[in-house]
């Protein structure tokens, strides 16, 4: 059995010149505790999806600690084969791609938890919207979710410039696999002149951890990027993009 950890941070991270330390470093630890996945490095902070065998795992994460000088908090789920196949660590422009400038300090939106996420979803003033790929989309969502069909996240802005208007959606409440991509798109609707934003903190993926079967309001599968494809409400292994879920109580 395996375990896959995903966690990010945005934090400063220096010069270009101390990013490249940083991927010796993240790399070294990742080959000496035989952790495979991918690591995103940025001036902005570190983006992270690795797995390996469990007692590797707990050694590698402290590590991670030591290299990045914060406790990391890591969305974990188990599965019986190595999801990724090498050790890759990468400097970009953003850990998350998004082409728009947005300050992540500032103006950020309400972080709920999964059982004042189940409140939102239920208040019929709420605007949800799902920030993810209109293919990410197509294996699951929350009931009543709106698709903004991109094909990347970084279409986003364009979506809410032509169909959201902050005087018509005064209250919106956004989610995406594990929280990275709510952290750039909250604060640009803040930006935009939105007053009421919510994001699910941690995800789907920390909502199908905390909250029963029984009590979720996610439909169908959660698309993870790796050779798992999707996750099921266990978040084990689902049985991927052929069997997506009816999207016809779904807004569009």
């Amino acid at each position: 059995m395996f375990e896959i950890a995903a966690f990010y941070k945005f934090m400063p991270m220096g010069t270009v010149d101390e990013l490249e330390e940083f991927r010796a470093s993240v790399r070294e630890a990742m080959q000496v505790f035989d952790i495979r996945g991918t690591v995103i490095l940025a001036e902005e902070g570190f983006n992270a999806t690795v797995s390996g065998k469990p007692e590797d795992m707990a050694s590698f994460m402290i590590r991670a600690e030591a290299l990045f000088g914060i406790e990391v908090e890591a969305k974990l789920s188990r599965h019986e084969h190595v999801p990724f196949r090498r050790v890759d660590v990468k400097i970009k422009p953003e850990i998350v791609t998004f082409k728009h400038p947005v300050d992540t300090k500032k103006g950020k939106g309400t972080h709920v938890d999964a059982r004042e996420w189940n409140s939102l979803l239920d208040d019929p003033s709420v605007l949800v919207l799902d920030t993810r790929n209109d293919y990410e989309f197509k294996n699951g969502t929350f009931a009543g979710a709106v698709n903004p069909e991109t094909e990347k996240f970084s279409d986003l802005p364009e979506f809410i410039a032509s169909k959201l208007d902050p005087e018509v959606h005064q209250k919106v409440a956004m989610f995406c696999t594990g929280g990275i991509r709510c952290e750039k798109a909250a604060p640009y609707l803040i930006e935009q002149g939105f007053r009421e934003v919510y994001q699910l903190d941690g995800g789907i993926l920390r909502y199908l951890e905390e909250i029963p079967e029984t009590e979720s309001k996610f439909q169908g599968e959660c698309f993870v990027f790796d050779d798992r494809i999707t996750v099921d409400e266990k978040l084990e292994k689902g049985r991927g993009p052929d069997h997506s879920i009816n999207k016809s109580g779904a807004s569009n």
